[in-house]
């Protein structure tokens, strides 16, 4: 499983993880944080945080009803 979380949401996914992944037994798993150098948004070419957004798609969009 890969996640990429802004840095003020880490510690709160790491603990989440923890707390529901840990059984106490051998193969519980390990958690690597990797830093994120950049992102880049393929449809726009957009960089950064402008990428980062999760804006304009389909949950952006508004559904328009046409009375029949």
């Amino acid at each position: 499983m890969e996640i990429v979380v802004s840095k003020d949401q880490v510690e709160e996914v790491v603990n989440k993880i923890i707390e529901e992944a840990r059984t106490g037994e051998i193969g519980d798993g390990k958690i690597f944080l990797i830093p994120v150098s950049d992102v880049i948004r393929v449809r726009t070419g957009e960089r950064g945080e402008k990428a980062e957004r999760m804006v304009g798609g389909r949950a952006d969009m508004i559904s328009i009803v046409t009375p029949a």
